[in-house]
């Protein structure tokens, strides 16, 4: 297969299900009606929703053609690769996604390490601090990815009414 991983950002295809759609066919992929499924159920979620693999296959599993667990491992792996979607791993190695919305929307993660739940937040201090480190050293930045281990508000709510 004639695939190939995104060297740098104008590589990557952004929340657009054309143009990711575009993308597949011209990198070699098929665009099966799974993979236009998947990529319709990202581009319709509300900005800061992260999905694993078996939750999407939840979301999906009882609409016709059904979509295995299977294709949609490998589905948010490719799409990931190509840089439509991020994967993040928040906690215990399991990978969550969500739409790669790039420049325009950039946000790091606060996880809280009880219920596991992300919370988005923005800083361009933090996206500053990472373009001059990579600069330093020079590195080009193609995702930052922040993630802040903590306990949310309601977990300590919980802890101290136990």
């Amino acid at each position: 297969m004639p695939h190939s991983k995104p060297s740098s950002r104008k590589d990557v295809v952004l929340a657009d299900p054309q143009g990711a759609t575009h993308d597949l066919r011209s990198r070699g992929y098929r665009v099966t009606p799974q993979r236009e499924r998947i990529l319709r159920e990202f581009t319709d979620l509300p900005a800061g929703t992260h999905l694993s693999a078996e939750e999407l296959h939840q979301r999906l599993v009882q609409e016709e053609p059904p979509i295995s667990l299977a294709t949609a491992y490998r589905t948010l792996k490719l799409l990931a690769s190509l840089g439509v979607l991020r994967e993040l791993d928040f906690a215990e190695g399991h990978k969550h996604y969500e739409l790669n919305r790039g420049a325009t929307e950039p946000h790091q993660h606060l996880v809280c390490v009880e219920c596991y739940t992300p919370i988005e937040f923005t800083g361009a201090d933090v996206e500053e601090a990472a373009h001059q480190v990579a600069k330093r050293y020079g590195f080009e930045v193609l995702d930052i990815q922040l993630k802040i281990h903590g306990i949310c508000a309601n977990c300590q709510a919980k802890a101290t009414v136990q």
